[in-house]
């Protein structure tokens, strides 16, 4: 698959594994109840959320570093850990960093583990470093906006299981009871063989902010990282991944294929930057076995978030329903799933089984890549073109100055 214009090539370099980039895990007691410490990178809402939540999710946590971009993000995320009272939160003036190189300080700060919560493009750099350095990881998605950055995760987080380092994601559906208990159903033939399946993402849309004065191109993009493609991956890989890691799940292989259609239609001033407010997608995995998938950020209309797969047996919502022949509905505890997974984590450490959910968030957002390329180029994307392809959007220079805004894809044109 060809790329736009303003990607650049990917060139792949076989890595020299240094003796520290091979060294163990953190020690932590399998068995134990040790403190474990951690480290923040991304301090905008969902990594002041994570933070909450992993300080809620076992005894003898505790935050002691965290990074941010921007010194006021830092402080906002500072100010309502402090006034949440949680006696897990210990970071200090001396531990709190910014900038760009924020991330570094973070993994030097001592952490055993460590939150990735930046904007989706830096999050396959941050990872390297953070195994390269021997931390357990809690992995925000999507984890990539490219396929470049997609191949950075996977060879990372087979190291990370030769390390023995724990990487768990934030696709809480995977750690939600109920979701656990109906796919496991699923799994054992409750409605036969799964012949069709469909997720939607349809909400309104989400924040803008201003361009402040004086600002740079970087800084503005910075600022407003979801409405351009190299920070955030456009909605469909930011947001309707969760939906598509619940099809993955349910599908149990990759898609042979995607045909797509997206644009912008609502969301067409320049605040919005350059990506779709729609997205259809087609996705064809083997057997002939198609997923229907839809997102759009449009306001006063219906939402929708949500999954289903069609059995020869019957269907299911995949999250607490089963219809047919062996109808059920889930009738167990509804545990807070953004807590749960941090504690599934952390018992893993502890236990010294680290789980490791690197391949399946890294495939599950390939696949969101594959139909936003799709909708982008208007052609039938492959599974082995859009892994192989030398799609790496981020910029060569990472500073605070001129970036010029790319051009809103289009189909036919974007070839």
């Amino acid at each position: 698959m060809s790329e736009r214009v303003s990607r650049r090539h990917f060139v792949k370099s076989g890595s020299a594994l240094t003796a520290a980039a091979l060294a163990g895990a953190p020690r932590v007691h399998a068995g134990g109840q040790d403190t474990i410490t951690v480290g923040v990178i991304g301090c905008g809402g969902r990594g002041t959320g994570a933070m909450e939540n992993v300080l809620d999710s076992a005894p003898n946590v505790r935050i002691i570093s965290m990074g941010d971009m921007f010194p006021d993000r830092l402080r906002g995320a500072r100010k309502q850990l402090a006034d949440s009272k949680r006696e897990g939160f210990k970071v200090t003036d001396d531990t709190a960093f910014t900038g760009f190189d924020a991330y570094k300080k973070v993994l030097d700060s001592g952490c055993q583990m460590v939150i990735l919560a930046t904007p989706p493009g830096f999050r396959p750099m941050h990872f390297k470093a953070a195994i390269e350095a021997g931390k357990h990881v809690f992995f925000e998605k999507p984890v990539a906006v490219d396929p470049a950055g997609v191949r950075t995760v996977l060879e990372y987080g087979k190291i990370a299981k030769e390390k023995k380092l724990a990487v768990v994601t934030g696709t809480q559906r995977r750690h939600e009871g109920s979701y656990v208990e109906t796919m496991r159903r699923i799994k054992d033939g409750a409605i036969g063989e799964v012949v069709a399946g469909r997720c939607y993402w349809n909400s309104a849309g989400v924040w803008v902010r201003p361009r402040g004065e004086n600002q740079s191109d970087m800084e503005y993009q910075l600022r407003n990282w979801y409405y351009f493609p190299w920070l955030c991956g456009d909605h469909i890989v930011e947001q309707h991944v969760h939906n598509l890691d619940v099809m993955q799940w349910a599908m149990g292989a990759n898609p042979v294929k995607a045909t797509a259609v997206g644009g912008r239609q609502v969301r067409v001033e320049p605040q919005f930057g350059v990506i779709y407010d729609h997205f259809g997608v087609d996705y064809e995995y083997p057997n002939g076995v198609h997923v229907m998938s839809m997102c759009r950020h449009w306001n006063n209309t219906p939402s929708n978030v949500s999954e289903a797969v069609q059995g020869t047996k019957g269907r299911s919502n995949c999250a607490t329903v089963i219809d047919g022949q062996n109808a059920w509905r889930y009738q167990g505890k509804h545990k807070n799933p953004y807590v749960q997974e941090h504690t599934d984590l952390i018992e893993s450490i502890r236990k010294g089984e680290p789980l490791n959910e690197t391949e399946q968030i890294a495939h599950s957002t390939l696949v969101a890549i594959m139909g936003r390329e799709a909708a982008y180029t208007g052609k039938v994307v492959t599974w082995d073109q859009i892994l192989n392809s030398p799609m790496n959007l981020m910029p060569e220079k990472l500073e605070f100055g001129p970036l010029p805004e790319p051009k809103v894809p289009m189909p036919g044109k974007n070839a």
